[in-house]
């Protein structure tokens, strides 16, 4: 029995099963399963691309996986509201792939490395990324009122009020209704107090974030 083989699938499945678990972890599109599969087909591609090709062109199969999980990895990007979701996941997708290559090609230290590196990545950064959104947010505010020349004005004061920089989207004007879409930026704090004012303002018909 080649026990090399073997070591090598193993290992596919436990570093591609780590970086699932924190996926599956987080209701990801790609989980556990997923991250495993890819990470032991990657494996096997590039095991099967050096004996195919031995003394040729070993690299052939092994440099097409890259291409093909460009496929895989579009497939979880998806346009949500105001933003889009699943790059982190396609990315890991694109990770997990190159730890399978590596583990196939036989460099295990190099393909361990990569793998906590990217656990680390998952786990602790995002930590730091709310603490720096915290800092700045960007969102976009839906407001329905009644129609009067001043209204602008008077959201405009909002804005200023509470240390928003803000932008007039869109302004649609329906018999006696007005619709406005603002795009603001600032401390997520005042983007609160902001959507609190709103809320009690008896000028807003309607209020959407």
């Amino acid at each position: 029995m080649d026990y090399e083989i073997l070591t090598r699938f193993l290992l596919a499945a436990l570093w591609g099963g780590l970086v699932g678990a924190e996926r599956e972890y987080r209701s990801k599109s790609a989980g556990f399963r997923t991250m495993i599969m890819i990470s032991m087909g990657s494996c096997f591609f590039t095991m099967m691309s050096v004996l195919i090709g031995a003394g040729t062109s070993s690299d052939r199969i092994a440099s097409n996986i890259v291409t093909g999980i460009g496929f895989l990895g579009a497939g979880v990007i998806f346009m949500g509201e105001n933003r889009i979701n699943g790059i982190t996941t396609a990315a890991t997708i694109w990770m997990v792939a190159a730890v399978g290559m590596g583990i196939g090609s036989g460099y295990y230290f190099s393909s361990a490395c990569a793998s906590v590196l990217v656990l680390i990545v998952l786990t602790i950064l995002p930590r730091f990324e709310s603490k720096i959104e915290t800092l700045n947010q960007s969102k976009t505010y839906h407001i329905r009122c009644t129609f009067a020349p001043n209204r602008q004005q008077h959201f405009e004061e909002l804005f200023q009020q509470f240390n928003l920089k803000y932008k007039l989207a869109n302004e649609n004007k329906e018999g006696n209704a007005l619709s406005m879409s603002w795009q603001a930026q600032g401390r997520a704090k005042n983007h609160k107090k902001f959507a609190d004012a709103i809320m009690v303002d008896e000028l807003v018909e309607r209020f959407e974030y």
